[in-house]
């Protein structure tokens, strides 16, 4: 027979790759990698293309990060971006945990899955600007639909309300924009939760039911660990997606009440194109913001790490040494 020549169709695969290489290298990798660079360089203003690096011109190799620290707005643009996503998660996997319990529980089968499950994904579809824009005129002073209920709600009781003024309080401002971002995402969460509940074997849950264990043992002894891979996922996107949160508080309130609701990125956009151009500066925040989360990226992989796995890793290398000493 004569031999046939055989076809090589792995460059195919690297040729329908090439595309996404290009884009990614430009649109991606690039500023990234010029982000790093100019954070240890002394560019700023407007059209200015000459820069330096900061020990050329007598600078210490860390005085952008050392400004930046030092800044009390970026301080304080810090502190809001870790209160206001803490306000929003705690809530946001707490409700989503309630309700993959709820929907995956074989003992409750409850009727219209598909109909909840639709409405309280609904609030993802609809665009951060949008929600942001629609509890910015819910929240008007002096006439807006929140104090023109509470009003009404008083006058029913023979009482007077003033109207108050949430969009100037800090507090307020904070609470409303963790609100928003709990109520865009908390079904999100959710449906990941329950995709991960879903594809566990129900063996599992039928040996529990036999056992004896009840519903909440049978959630957090069993549901829980056998989730730990898709609980990890949600807890890194949160982390990423909520210490970079930029468009519901800049729609919502921008700069105003005393910077109630300035975050991270916000400042970082102010001190590249919003007036200062101090592109160095911006871009020495923005590598603090990505050591930060990498740092407890880490701290949620550790702790949420197979810690069997992880036994088992090494008491093979154990192995392998004692193994390797013995030849």
């Amino acid at each position: 027979m004569r031999n046939k020549k055989l076809v090589n169709y792995a460059k195919y695969g690297y040729l329908f790759s090439l595309p996404f290489i290009i884009t990614f290298c430009i649109f991606t990798l690039y500023p990234i990698v010029y982000t790093f660079v100019i954070a240890f360089t002394d560019l700023k203003g407007l059209a200015n293309t000459s820069w330096h690096f900061l020990p050329s011109v007598g600078k210490p190799i860390y005085q952008n990060f050392k400004e930046v620290l030092a800044s009390q707005t970026f301080q304080k643009a810090f502190k809001n971006t870790w209160i206001i996503w803490t306000m929003n998660f705690i809530p946001q996997i707490g409700f989503a945990l309630l309700f993959t319990a709820w929907f995956t529980d074989r003992r409750s089968k409850v009727k219209g899955q598909g109909l909840f499950k639709i409405l309280f994904y609904m609030p993802n579809i609809i665009t951060a600007a949008t929600l942001a824009m629609l509890f910015n005129v819910m929240f008007q002073y002096p006439k807006g639909p929140i104090n023109d209920t509470l009003g009404n709600i008083a006058a029913f009781f023979g009482k007077s309300r003033e109207p108050y003024q949430y969009l100037l309080k800090e507090w307020p401002v904070k609470t409303i924009i963790a609100f928003i971002q709990f109520f865009q995402w908390y079904g999100h969460t959710m449906v990941n939760l329950t995709a991960g509940v879903i594809g566990i074997s129900p063996e599992i849950f039928e040996a529990a039911e036999i056992d004896g264990a009840n519903r909440v043992q049978t959630f957090f002894r069993i549901t829980i660990p056998c989730i730990r891979q898709i609980l990890l996922f949600v807890l890194v996107t949160s982390l990423i997606g909520g210490l970079n949160m930029f468009d519901i508080p800049e729609m919502f309130i921008g700069q105003n009440a005393n910077n109630a609701g300035l975050t991270t990125n916000m400042y970082i956009r102010n001190q590249a194109f919003a007036g200062s151009y101090l592109y160095n500066r911006a871009a020495a925040a923005s590598l603090i913001l990505f050591a930060v989360i990498v740092f407890f990226s880490a701290i949620l992989f550790y702790i949420l790490r197979d810690k069997d796995e992880a036994k088992l890793k090494k008491l093979r290398k154990q192995e392998l040494r004692a193994a390797r000493k013995g030849l």
